[in-house]
C-alpha cells in the first residue's frame, strides 16, 4: 500500500512538472475575434474576459473611437497598432499584462532602478503609495460596460458574475464581499474567488471589501448578463484598523449558522504550546468546541464524540489530527491559508460524520514570486518554500520536524528515566497548474510520522498519508465543476519487546479511496444549485499481531479484514427569496454496502449477543454485499435580516455516520481502532435543531459582533461498552458493545471585537451531553437504563481571547480558559468474594474530576520593515499555563496498605515558557 501511494505521488508530481514545462513555451496570449465597428469599451471587455490583460484609460480619450478589425491569434500589440493608427493615442504594456492607453509618447510602467534604495524604509514610500492610490482611484472611476443590450430580453435585472484576484500574487481571494449600497445587495466570493450578484439594469457602483485588501469600487453599466474580473491591491493596515476576522458582513448575512472561519493571521495571534501555530488549539477557543483534557487527540463539538468530526486538508480526510498524543497539531501553520468549521450542521456536499466538518485549506504557492519561511523553536523547526515554476504552474513544499528525541536523550543521561523517546515529522507538497481561465489542475499531498516510547520495552508509531488530484473546470459564468480523486491512509503499530519470548508487533491500518464530482450552477439571481456525487471505498485491517522475532512464541492473531462502499448523491439550493429572507436547503442520499470477504456469527433473536447465544456462522465471498443501509439526510437553514445590523437564523440537519471509533478511554488516543458498520453495528444517526440571533453593535469607531445560538441534538445507534470490553484483536466486537441513544443541548454566546488596537472575543458555552443504553435485557443496560453523562459532558465553559497591538512591530495576546471537569467513574468500595478482593464501582460517570482553568500569555515581535531586506524575522515568546495550575487529565486509584488511594495525572503541571525564531524571505 505504501509503495502504491509513493508511486502516485511521484507520477502526479512528474505529470504536473511536465505540464509547466509545456506552459513555459506559451509566452503571450493572442487575440481572436470579429469586431465590426464596435465601441472601444466593448473591445476591451471582450479582451479582458478572454485573457489576463487589464486596460486602463480615460473614457474621454476613446469615447469616439470605434474598432473595425478581424483578429485571428494576433498578438495584442499588433491589434492595438491597427486600432490606434492615425490617432493621437499610444499604449504601454507592463510585465503584469496591464495595458495603459495614453496620449504621451513615453509612459513608464515599471519602478525606477533606485526605487528600492537601501536608505528607504516602509515609511519613505509615501509618494509610491500615492501613485497606487491614484491608480486605484482611476480604476474605481472607470466605467465598465457589462453585457450587451438585447431587445428580446424583457427582464429589468441582469446578473453580473465575476472573479476577484490578488494583485500581489494572482491568487483568487476568498471571502471578499461585493455589495451595492443603493440596492442593499451583497455577494461573497467562494474559494475560487467567484461571485454572482443580480441588479437592475443600469449604472451601479460596486464596492469590494476584504481583510488585508483595500476597499475598492467599480463603476459598471449593466446592459445584460455578463462577467467582470477584478484585481485588488494589498493594504497597509494602520493600528486603528486592525481586523482579526474577514467575516465582518458574513456574521449577519451568511445563511448557514454555526460556521466559524479563522485566517492564519488570526491563529498566529493566539498563544499555543511552544510557539507553534496550532489549528486544533485555535478552534478550541471557539464556543461549542471542547476537549476532554490537555494533550487529547481530537476535539468535541456540541456534545459529540471525537470521531464524529470530519477533518479535511485540501479535500483529504485526516484520521488523526495530532502529533505526540495531542501535544502538537498535525497541520503545519506555514502552509495553512484558512480554516472553516461547520458545527450547526453541514451543507449537502459534506457527509459521513455526525457533529462537524473542519475544512483546512492549504496554500498552493504564489504565482508571482518565490518565497520561503520557517521557524526554529525549542522542540520543533519548520521550513516552507513556495512560488511559480512557470507562469502557469505554482508549487508549495513544507516540512516540520521535532528534535525532542535528542533533548530527551540528553535528559536521560543524567537521570533514572528509562530510554524514553519521542519524534515526529510532517511533509506537504502542493502543485497547481493553470491551463487557462477555464481549467485548473491541482495536486495535494500530506505525509506524517510519529514514533515514541515512554518505557524501554514498547515502541508506538502512527502515520497519516494522503494524496489527491483536483480538476476545476469553468464551463461558463454560471456553471463550474470540481472533480477530485484521492487516497487517504492512517496506520499505527505497537512493538513490544520486554521479553524476547513474548515479543510482538501489532498493526492497524485503514485506507479509503475517494472520488467526488461537485457542480455549482447559478441558475438566476435567486437560485444557486450545488449537486454531485461522493464515493468512498474503505479497505481496513482492524488489527493483527505477529511475533516480532524468531525467538518469540506469540501465536499470530488476525481480525477479519473489512471493506465497504459508501456512495452519496446530493442536491442543494441557495434560494434568495427576497432582500431579507434567504433559505439554504438540500438533501443527501447515501447508499452504504458492507462487503466481503468475511465470516460472521449469527445469534438467537431477542437475546444479548454473546458466545452463549451463537446459533451459526456465515461466510461471504470477496466484494459480496453483506448488509446495506440507505437513507436520505436533510439539510435546511434559513436567515432573515431584520436590519443591516441584525439577523436571525434557524436550521435543521440530519446526518449519518458509517464508521466508528472503538475507544474505552475518555480521550481518543492514536492506538484506538476504527470499525465499519456491519449487520450488528448500525450507522450512527443524528438530527440537530438550531436557532441563532446575531447583532452588530457600533461603538464610536469600533464594532462589536454579538451572537447567541441554541441547539438540541438527538442521536441514535451510538456505541458504548460493557464493563471489561476487549477492543483490540476482537473478531466478535458486537458482543462487547452496547447500542446507545444520545442527546445533547446547549447555548453558545459570543461577543467579538474585530477592530482597533485591542481586539479579540469572549465566549460562554452551556452544554449537556447524555447517553442511554437502548437494550431491553439487564445485561445491555448501563446505570439501570437511566440517562448518564457522556465522557465529554462539560456543562460550563468560558473562553477569553485578547490581543493588544503595542506598536506596528509588537503585539501581546492573552487566553483565559475555564471549563467544568468531565465525568468519571470511581471505585467506591471493596469487598471479598470467594476469598478474592473485588472492587465495587459507582454508577457510570457519576462523579467529576476538578474543574479546568488555564491562562496563556504570548508576545510577537516583528523586525524592522525596511523593504530592501533580503529576509524578515520575528520572535514569538510566551508562557503556556502561566499560573502553573495542575489541571487534571485523569484521576486513578491504586491499593496502598490495604486501602484505595487516589492520584491525579496532570500533563502540564507547571508554567511552560517558549521562544521561537521565525523568518521569511
Amino acid at each position: 500500500m505504501r509503495n502504491n501511494l509513493q508511486q502516485l505521488l511521484l507520477c502526479t508530481a512528474l505529470t504536473l512538472l511536465s505540464l509547466q514545462a509545456h506552459g513555459q513555451d506559451v509566452q503571450k496570449e493572442t487575440i481572436s475575434g470579429l469586431f465590426p465597428g464596435v465601441r472601444f469599451s466593448q473591445f476591451v471587455n471582450t479582451v479582458e474576459n478572454k485573457t489576463h490583460y487589464r486596460f486602463f484609460y480615460q473614457d474621454a480619450d476613446v469615447d469616439t473611437l470605434s474598432v473595425n478589425i478581424s483578429a485571428k491569434e494576433n498578438e495584442l500589440e499588433d491589434v492595438l497598432d491597427l486600432i490606434f493608427e492615425k490617432t493621437p493615442l499610444h499604449y504601454s504594456i507592463d510585465d503584469q499584462q496591464r495595458v495603459f492607453i495614453h496620449q504621451m509618447e513615453q509612459f513608464h510602467t515599471a519602478l525606477s532602478k533606485d526605487f528600492f534604495d537601501p536608505e528607504q524604509s516602509a515609511d519613505s514610500l509615501a509618494h509610491t503609495q500615492d501613485e497606487r492610490d491614484l491608480d486605484r482611484a482611476y480604476t474605481g472611476n472607470k466605467l465598465w460596460i457589462i453585457g450587451e443590450a438585447d431587445g428580446q430580453d424583457n427582464r429589468d435585472v441582469a446578473t453580473l458574475s465575476g472573479r476577484i484576484f490578488s494583485l500581489k500574487n494572482g491568487e483568487p481571494i476568498i471571502g471578499a464581499v461585493v455589495f451595492e449600497k443603493q440596492q442593499y445587495t451583497r455577494a461573497v466570493t467562494d474559494e475560487n474567488g467567484r461571485f454572482s450578484i443580480t441588479l437592475p439594469k443600469g449604472r451601479h457602483t460596486l464596492h469590494v471589501q476584504h481583510l488585508g485588501q483595500y476597499q475598492e469600487q467599480r463603476q459598471v453599466e449593466l446592459l445584460g448578463d455578463g462577467s467582470l474580473l477584478m484585481q485588488i491591491d494589498e493594504s497597509i493596515v494602520s493600528l486603528d484598523e486592525v481586523i482579526v476576522s474577514s467575516d465582518r458582513l458574513s456574521n449577519i448575512n451568511r445563511t448557514e449558522m454555526g460556521v466559524e472561519t479563522m485566517s492564519i493571521a488570526s491563529m498566529k495571534r493566539l498563544p499555543s504550546v511552544m510557539g507553534e501555530v496550532d489549528v486544533i488549539k485555535s478552534i478550541l477557543t471557539l464556543p461549542g468546541v471542547k476537549t476532554v483534557g490537555e494533550s487529547s487527540v481530537g476535539f468535541n463539538v456540541r456534545g459529540g464524540a471525537a470521531d464524529q468530526n470530519l477533518i479535511l486538508l485540501n479535500n483529504s480526510t485526516i484520521y488523526n489530527p495530532s502529533h505526540l498524543f495531542g501535544f502538537f497539531s498535525s497541520f503545519n501553520g506555514d502552509m495553512v491559508e484558512e480554516i472553516e468549521l461547520h458545527k450547526a450542521g453541514m451543507p449537502a456536499q459534506y457527509g459521513g460524520r455526525l457533529s462537524s466538518v473542519l475544512d483546512v485549506k492549504g496554500n498552493y504557492g504564489n504565482r508571482e514570486k518565490f518565497h520561503g519561511k520557517g521557524g526554529i523553536g525549542l522542540l520543533t523547526s519548520r521550513l516552507t518554500f513556495d512560488g511559480p515554476i512557470s507562469d502557469k504552474t505554482t508549487f508549495l513544499v513544507s516540512g516540520r520536524a521535532t528534535y525532542s528525541d535528542w533533548l530527551l536523550n540528553l535528559v536521560n543521561e543524567k537521570s533514572d528515566l528509562n530510554a524514553a523517546s519521542a519524534s515526529f515529522y510532517d511533509l506537504n507538497l502542493n502543485l497547481k497548474h493553470y491551463f487557462n481561465d477555464k481549467n485548473e489542475l491541482s495536486f495535494s499531498s500530506y505525509w506524517s510520522q510519529d514514533d515514541f516510547n515512554f518505557v524501554a520495552d514498547t515502541l508506538f508509531n502512527y502515520s497519516n498519508r494522503n494524496a489527491n488530484l483536483n480538476w476545476k473546470h469553468y464551463y461558463n459564468d454560471r456553471l463550474e465543476s470540481e472533480i477530485i480523486v484521492g487516497i487517504d491512509q492512517y496506520e499505527f503499530g505497537i512493538e513490544g519487546y520486554e521479553n524476547p519470548l513474548n515479543a510482538y508487533t501489532f498493526d492497524f491500518d485503514i485506507v479509503q479511496y475517494n472520488f467526488k464530482a461537485h457542480f455549482t450552477y447559478e441558475h438566476n439571481d435567486q437560485h444557486t444549485f450545488h449537486f454531485g456525487m461522493d464515493n468512498i471505498y474503505y479497505d481496513m485491517n482492524p488489527g493483527d499481531m505477529v511475533p516480532l522475532t524468531d525467538e518469540s512464541i506469540i501465536i499470530p492473531e488476525t481480525v477479519n479484514r473489512e471493506k465497504a462502499l459508501e456512495t452519496a448523491f446530493y442536491l442543494g439550493d441557495r434560494f434568495e427569496i427576497n432582500d431579507k429572507l434567504t433559505a439554504d436547503y438540500g438533501v443527501r442520499y447515501v447508499i452504504y454496502n458492507f462487503l466481503g470477504p468475511n465470516q460472521l456469527y449469527t445469534y438467537a433473536d431477542g437475546l444479548p449477543k454473546s458466545e452463549a447465544t451463537i446459533t451459526g456462522e456465515e461466510f461471504y465471498e470477496n466484494n459480496e454485499v453483506i448488509s446495506t443501509y440507505s437513507a436520505p439526510e436533510i439539510r435546511v437553514s434559513g436567515r432573515y435580516i431584520i436590519d443591516n445590523f441584525t439577523s436571525i437564523k434557524a436550521g435543521y440537519h440530519t446526518t449519518r455516520q458509517y464508521i466508528h471509533l472503538l475507544s474505552n478511554t475518555s480521550s481518543a488516543t492514536p492506538t484506538d481502532t476504527w470499525k465499519l458498520s456491519d449487520p450488528y453495528i448500525r450507522p450512527q444517526q443524528g438530527n440537530q435543531f438550531s436557532l441563532g440571533f446575531y447583532k452588530d453593535l457600533l461603538l464610536k469607531d469600533d464594532k462589536l459582533e454579538a451572537s447567541v445560538e441554541v441547539y438540541y441534538r438527538g442521536l441514535k445507534n451510538l456505541i458504548d461498552y460493557r464493563s471489561g470490553a476487549e477492543l483490540l484483536l476482537n473478531n466478535d466486537i458486537e458482543q462487547d458493545v452496547l447500542n446507545t441513544d444520545g442527546r445533547a443541548y446547549g447555548l453558545e454566546f459570543q461577543v467579538k471585537k474585530s477592530t482597533g488596537r485591542l481586539n479579540g472575543w469572549l465566549s460562554y458555552t452551556f452544554s449537556r451531553s447524555a447517553l442511554q443504553t437502548a437494550g431491553d435485557e439487564p445485561a445491555e443496560k448501563v446505570n439501570g437504563g437511566s440517562w448518564y453523562p457522556s465522557n465529554f459532558d462539560q456543562p460550563h465553559a468560558v473562553m477569553l481571547a485578547m490581543n493588544y497591538e503595542l506598536s506596528k512591530r509588537a503585539n501581546v495576546s492573552l487566553n483565559t480558559n475555564y471549563s467544568t471537569g468531565r465525568p468519571i467513574t470511581l471505585p467506591v468500595a471493596k469487598f471479598y468474594y470467594n476469598g478474592a478482593e473485588q472492587v465495587y464501582f459507582s454508577d457510570r460517570n457519576a462523579y467529576r474530576i476538578p474543574d479546568y482553568f488555564r491562562i496563556d500569555l504570548s508576545m510577537n515581535l516583528e523586525g524592522n520593515h525596511k523593504v530592501d531586506k533580503p529576509a524578515h524575522a520575528s520572535w514569538s515568546l510566551g508562557v503556556y499555563n502561566l499560573l502553573g495550575r495542575s489541571n487534571p487529565y485523569s484521576v486513578y486509584y491504586t491499593p496502598v496498605n490495604g486501602n484505595l488511594r487516589g492520584y491525579q495525572l496532570s500533563i502540564y503541571a507547571q508554567p511552560i515558557p517558549y521562544i521561537t525564531y521565525n523568518f521569511k524571505f
